[in-house]
């Protein structure tokens, strides 16, 4: 029931988004989805072809490097985007190959139900058996989603009112907490609506108004990473990772608290949680540094624009984040005109890589981490993950328009 009752809410938060948008612009014409969907699928197909030879390791993909193609197991941090990059396949063609694919990679995941080394569980669990347990029912996939909850949780610091994303590094953090953590409440809601506990929802609220309170600027870019001191609950510093300087805006991470809090919102309808997700998106649809093609370079602020590398990945979660956003917020004409706009550029042969080039990657130009020299102007599998999330939220509202 709670299945059915979790695609009714996606229908309704459809039809809101899409009766705004036709009432008030016409339907774009000009960006064949079908023919981007072929153009993905036998992509994808050649992707997995390669990957396949890296069955017997369990290994699944991440990105290219110098030497080639870069496999990792289970335990690494975007281990779940590959699986779920195939049930959303099977979302767009509803071709049963994507999905029995699906099954056995995402099956590859399952003793990282019990990791409680690192918040990125979220991502790596949500993003596969999450989309398997959506499109299945699968109580199977169900019961592995709550316990994968707990070990998230048990993170969890309640003096804090926080989840901690890091446990390396502990030469530079005390208690760390990244935007990035954002994406993982997600994991957390869906396990109060399925089990009734509201352990885990509270939890993730708490975590949200700490983020909301500590990680954002005047302008309402966010710092990458706030620490704390876990027994008073100070604030140690406010830093960057990932970004230029501790006072930019990284990209990414801005692409993270917006899409983060525009799910906080659809969870609780808390008016505060939308009010940030609108002023995060303004800072990036406004800022002078944006690109016209939308795709943002890897920092606002990096030093050297426009010679700097572009983040598609940012491009692409911005994208998805705002598809939904538009439902909730009377801004979604801007919002669905940026997303498209965002979706174009991604699906010209600027990004998208043609067939049988780049191990089967689907789009170039992401950049991982700049000041560590790593994944800069490459293919990156979240990249993937969240241009066909895109992808199908665009099918999904062209469904309804025509």
């Amino acid at each position: 029931m709670s299945y059915l009752k979790g695609k009714l809410r996606l229908s309704m938060i459809v039809l809101v988004c899409v009766v705004t948008y036709s009432c008030k612009t016409k339907p774009s014409k000009e960006f064949n989805l079908e023919a981007v969907v072929s153009k993905t699928e036998k992509q994808l197909s050649y992707h997995y072809g390669i990957v396949e030879k890296y069955q017997e390791d369990n290994l699944l993909p991440r990105s290219i490097d110098e030497k080639g193609l870069v496999m990792v197991p289970s335990d690494d941090w975007t281990s779940g985007f590959f699986p779920g990059e195939l049930w959303m396949m099977y979302d767009l063609t509803d071709n049963a190959i994507w999905k029995e694919r699906a099954i056995k990679y995402t099956e590859y995941l399952e003793s990282e139900q019990f990791n409680t080394g690192t918040h990125d569980v979220g991502f790596m669990m949500y993003c596969s058996y999450g989309h398997g347990y959506k499109t299945t029912g699968s109580s199977k996939y169900k019961d592995i989603l709550i316990q994968t909850a707990k070990s998230l949780a048990s993170r969890y610091n309640p003096t804090l009112k926080s989840i901690r994303s890091w446990d390396h590094s502990t030469s530079l953090y005390t208690f760390p907490v990244i935007i990035d953590n954002m994406m993982n409440m997600e994991l957390l809601l869906w396990a109060s609506q399925e089990t009734g506990d509201p352990y885990y929802k509270n939890i993730a609220i708490n975590h949200t108004n700490t983020t909301l309170k500590n990680h954002f600027r005047g302008d309402n870019s966010s710092y990458h990473v706030v620490d704390y001191s876990p027994e008073k609950g100070e604030i140690i510093k406010k830093v960057t990772n990932q970004g230029y300087a501790d006072e930019s805006a990284w990209s990414r991470g801005q692409a993270w608290g917006l899409y983060g809090f525009t799910v906080m919102y659809r969870a609780t309808k808390d008016e505060a949680y939308l009010k940030q997700a609108e002023r995060i998106a303004k800072f990036i649809l406004s800022h002078k540094n944006l690109p016209e093609d939308k795709i943002p370079y890897w920092d606002f602020d990096a030093p050297k624009l426009p010679n700097e590398p572009r983040d598609a990945s940012a491009a692409a979660i911005i994208a998805s984040g705002l598809y939904e956003l538009a439902g909730y917020s009377k801004n979604s004409i801007e919002y669905l005109e940026v997303a498209d706009t965002m979706l174009k550029s991604l699906s010209t042969e600027k990004y998208l890589n043609k067939k049988g080039t780049k191990y089967g990657f689907l789009l170039s130009h992401s950049t991982g981490n700049w000041p560590r020299n790593s994944e800069i102007d490459e293919p990156i599998v979240y990249a993937d993950y969240y241009y066909l999330e895109a992808l199908n939220r665009k099918k999904r509202l062209n469904a309804i328009t025509y």
